[in-house]
């Protein structure tokens, strides 16, 4: 049996949202246990009765977006997110999942549970969209390290592209360098090293990616230092967005006409919102912690918080973080 806890207080619609994901994904699930950690009396009364395979252990602290995300994983030993991990690192559990912000996951990723041997960085990694399938692609890192060094994006890379293989099901991933241009001598010195390191491994690398050709679906994975994957990923969400917004705007107050014109390209119009879906994609993996970690966005709803209850399960069963410890053993 896989056992999940869910730190259920974490996110704008918690604890609501995420029991609610919790009961529709355990009956697909069944070989997979919950432990819920927050309000008891909230979440046992949004469980009730369908309580099988369901813990809730009672927490009183919560750790907010204004908190100082290490000192908070220190000073509110008591909080939802904590006790989690704490079940985690001591084997009562064998995943976390948190809609909490994004450095207190991290403190509690790296301090709580602890990192991989030979893994010198945990990255964050989540799942984008692409114009041409529904596939996706995978970016690390998008934000866990400011500063990052060559050896960094090489072990990324070499966890973003098995994930991608064993989780994704893509066979042989073709891997990408995010740099400010294609040819090999590109960027800075960082990027430059980052390069030939990637070039000399045995990952499938096919080279430098530029910004624009993100969402062209050239690559399956993309590895880039956190800062620059921060900001690249927030342009991408706020830029998708945006347009989609615009796009709905515009069809609703541009006159009866286009409302009708509207109406008959429906379906294509579905399809578009449908590949910008990224809550079907689950959360951003903590990849290089000792055991499965996953955010996904505070403002998820029940829908996005089942997917990513999907995902969390089969990075246990494909026992992914197992295979992490075997390989960067024999690295070092």
């Amino acid at each position: 049996m896989r056992t999940i806890a869910v730190d259920a207080m974490g996110g704008e619609n918690a604890p609501k949202a995420i029991v609610q994901a919790v009961l529709q994904a355990k009956e697909e699930l069944p070989e997979t246990s919950f432990i819920l950690f927050g309000d008891q009396a909230q979440i046992t009364k949004l469980v009730g009765n369908n309580n099988e395979r369901i813990e809730v252990v009672a927490t009183s602290e919560v750790i907010s977006d204004e908190d100082e995300p290490v000192k908070a994983i220190r000073t509110k030993k008591d909080s939802s997110l904590v006790v989690a991990a704490q079940f985690v690192k001591q084997g009562k559990a064998d995943a976390l999942l948190s809609l909490g912000n994004s450095g207190s996951i991290l403190a509690a990723g790296i301090f709580i549970i602890g990192r991989i041997k030979g893994v010198a960085r945990p990255g964050f990694m989540p799942t984008l969209p692409v114009k041409n399938s529904d596939d996706g692609f995978n970016m690390i890192d998008v934000g866990a390290n400011a500063m990052s060094k060559p050896e960094y994006l090489l072990n990324w890379a070499k966890m973003a592209s098995y994930y991608a293989q064993k989780v994704r099901g893509i066979n042989n991933p073709r891997v990408a360098l995010l740099n400010n241009g294609a040819e090999s001598d590109k960027g800075d010195e960082l990027h430059q090293q980052a390069y030939q390191l990637l070039l000399d491994s045995d990952l499938n690398f096919i080279g430098n990616i530029e910004g624009n050709e993100l969402l062209e679906g050239k690559a399956d994975v993309i590895a880039t230092d956190g800062f620059t994957g921060n900001a690249v990923l927030k342009n991408i969400e706020g830029t998708s967005s945006v347009l989609l917004h615009l796009l709905k705007d515009s069809l609703l107050n541009s006159g009866f006409l286009v409302k009708i014109g509207a109406l008959l390209i429906k379906k294509a119009l579905k399809g578009l919102v449908s590949k910008f879906d990224v809550d079907k994609y689950g959360g951003a993996v903590l990849l290089g912690v000792d055991a499965p970690v996953v955010k996904t966005h505070g403002r998820s709803d029940q829908r996005a918080v089942y997917f990513t209850i999907k995902q969390v399960d089969k990075i246990l069963k494909e026992h992914i973080v197992a295979d992490f410890r075997t390989e960067f053993a024999e690295d070092k």
